[in-house]
């Protein structure tokens, strides 16, 4: 079972459980033309399903979150610390996105042991945590020793996937992950357990992702325009789609104050 082995985590304390203090904070982000002073603020243990207006300021708040496309204003804080070092918050954090990164010549197996030594694991460690997140991610076992290419996009995804889960991150970033997958075994692998694990899910295809989050955001003009409970599109009877969602963003807008 995955589980959070990170000590000194904010969340870590039993005063956590009521003060829901913030995973991730997100603060006068602007980007380019997708995000124009957005801001977000996700507690401990929310599963956000972020979809979007243009469809790409959705990926680009996850990159700028990850730290892989530094934003010109704004600043972020993971855990409240705003340091993406690996002494700060870059070990607490991981980010899957569509394209894995992964060479076509790597195995999986040398994937995931140089994602180990990136975390300076003892060896033992590092076999352990290899050994589950192979697990979890069904990874066969005769594919581990060739070319992550002659198992294809599939087996790129998984492999993508278990790298991502070495750090055993206490905030998880995916950007319209494993569509390479059938659709229930998507579902299985992104239902990571963890009370205190954030995750935070950008879609193109809200429906496709029933199950997987307890809460949506809906980021339009590059802002927030929208932050829920997946629940209220039920209570309201609208259906969980682009148009459901901006149905309920309708809705909130016109409510009274």
């Amino acid at each position: 079972m995955l589980a959070s082995s990170t000590p000194d985590a904010l969340w870590s304390a039993p005063s956590a459980r009521i003060l829901r203090p913030s995973a991730v904070s997100a603060m006068d982000i602007s980007h380019r033309h997708l995000l124009d002073r957005c801001s977000l603020s996700v507690p401990v243990g929310m599963r956000l399903l972020v979809v979007a207006d243009p469809e790409e300021s959705a990926s680009t708040l996850l990159r700028v979150l990850a730290g892989l496309s530094p934003a010109p204003r704004g600043r972020v804080e993971i855990a409240g610390l705003r340091d993406p070092s690996a002494e700060g918050w870059g070990r607490r954090i991981a980010y899957l996105g569509p394209e894995p990164g992964i060479p076509a010549w790597m195995t999986p197996l040398e994937a995931l042991e140089l994602a180990a030594g990136l975390l300076e694991l003892s060896r033992a460690e590092a076999e352990w945590r290899i050994g589950r997140a192979l697990a979890w991610a069904h990874v066969p076992p005769e594919a581990l020793d060739r070319p992550v290419r002659r198992g294809g996009p599939p087996l790129i995804q998984r492999t993508g996937l278990a790298a991502a889960l070495i750090a055993d991150p206490e905030v998880l970033l995916l950007d319209e992950p494993l569509r390479a997958l059938e659709v229930d075994e998507r579902l299985r692998l992104l239902r990571l357990p963890g009370k205190r694990r954030t995750i935070l899910l950008a879609s193109r295809y809200p429906a496709s992702e029933r199950g997987l989050a307890t809460h949506l955001t809906l980021l339009r003009g590059g802002r927030v325009a929208l932050l829920a409970r997946i629940a209220e599109l039920e209570e309201a009877q609208l259906p969980l789609s682009m148009k459901g969602i901006e149905a309920l963003a309708e809705r909130r807008g016109a409510a009274p104050r």
